[in-house]
């Protein structure tokens, strides 16, 4: 039986996915196989010792020490491209938002009632201080180009948009799933020059934060409209503060509030509104319960933030789970071992990221406990696990 506690409310849709014949869930487990978390705070939490993996429905893991997580064994995973949609669709209204001011205007309304005034007698001189560009014809810059950036950009162009994007380590499948006539750049200065929108879609890390500085903002058109759903320490409020002063940046339009962004004039903030959708939670649910699943149950590991991704079909009698420092020769200190015991090994996969490897191996016969024990023993390795 495994014991999966949740924090935060996670879909039921995702829920039910697990086995009760196998699985308890809930937020009163104790001595936990698997975790199931959205945006709580694990920084500082107590890990069980049985503690084998977190799933994160979401994208973010900042709210879970990886480091500790790595060290012990425990594999992180989160969901992208679950919630892709309801942030695409976000970033639509973002842009119309900041072209159209639709925010200042229905406010503007309903200061007009509140104060006594006839509405309908105002309206028509009114609305011109709430004019603003169509995005048709207008060209989006596309900061990233995974699950979210991708959506983003195929979307724009269908508006009638000229569209550029940029990424770095744009993969295949994300390469494939552009319209062909994305242009993607490989300077970001020359998506700055360009773009009258630009939004941004990259993971917040050392490397990134404050990414959107002062330079970064002066290459850009003057008038320009920024966008951030990705997280706010990707954007210096210094200098973005400093570029709504001047108007080099008409509007930012932010889904990470602070009380200093949102107090300035040419801001619109919203509650972290990207993923909150009935529909993304769902998705998110199931996509971690089912990759939860499959680590406990086959040890294959999908969409892990810190262990390499390895998955192998199911062969022989058992299967050994080994995570290990990536070291040299570890692949021949572990079946030495097994071909000490007469272990015949059926199938294996290894693969690493970073400091940390990870390593299945399928048998057709049954191992003493004592070969077990032994693999554990072996320096550098830092977890075993024996699923029959």
């Amino acid at each position: 039986m495994y014991h999966i506690k949740t924090f935060n409310k996670i879909s039921p849709v995702g829920l039910t996915r697990f086995d009760p014949e196998f699985y308890t869930v809930g937020d009163g487990e104790t001595c936990e196989d698997g975790i199931l978390v959205r945006s709580a705070k694990l920084l500082d939490y107590e890990f069980s010792p049985s503690l084998l993996a977190i799933a994160r429905a979401g994208v973010g893991v900042n709210n879970i020490p990886l480091d500790r997580c790595s060290r012990a064994g425990i594999a992180v995973f989160n969901t992208p491209g679950a919630n892709a949609n309801a942030v695409k669709e976000l970033v639509l209204c973002a842009m119309l938002m900041g072209s159209r001011d639709v925010d200042g205007s229905i406010r503007w309304v309903r200061q007009q009632v509140e104060s006594g005034v006839d509405v309908t007698t105002v309206v028509e001189k009114g609305k011109s201080a709430f004019i603003g560009p169509e995005i048709y014809k207008k060209t989006l810059g596309v900061i990233g180009l995974g699950a979210i950036g991708s959506l983003v950009a195929n979307l724009a162009l269908s508006l009638g948009m000229d569209v550029y994007g940029y990424d770095p380590f744009l993969s295949v499948d994300s390469a494939l799933r552009l319209d062909r006539h994305i242009h993607v750049v490989k300077d970001l200065g020359e998506l700055y020059k360009r773009a009258d929108y630009i939004t941004i879609h990259i993971h917040f890390t050392p490397k990134t934060e404050k990414m959107i500085d002062a330079k970064a903002i002066g290459m850009m058109k003057r008038g320009v409209r920024f966008i951030n759903l990705a997280r706010g320490e990707i954007v210096d409020d210094d200098a973005m503060l400093a570029a709504l002063d001047t108007g080099k940046v008409a509007v930012y339009i932010t889904d990470f509030p602070n009380n200093r962004i949102v107090q300035a004039p040419h801001v619109i903030a919203m509650p972290h509104l990207g993923a909150s959708t009935p529909e993304s939670e769902q998705n998110c649910a199931v996509m971690a319960v089912d990759q939860l699943r499959d680590y406990l149950e086959n040890g294959n590991i999908r969409n892990s933030v810190n262990l390499p991704n390895v998955t192998l079909e199911r062969s022989g009698v058992m299967r050994m789970c080994i995570i290990h420092k990536n070291i040299p020769a570890m692949l021949a200190s572990i079946t030495t071992l097994l071909a000490a015991d007469g272990a015949n090994v059926e199938n294996l996969s290894n693969k690493s990221k970073g400091d940390y490897a990870y390593t299945l191996v399928d048998l057709n016969t049954q191992v003493e406990p004592s070969v077990i024990e032994d693999v554990k023993k072996l320096p550098s390795v830092i977890r075993v696990r024996v699923i029959r």
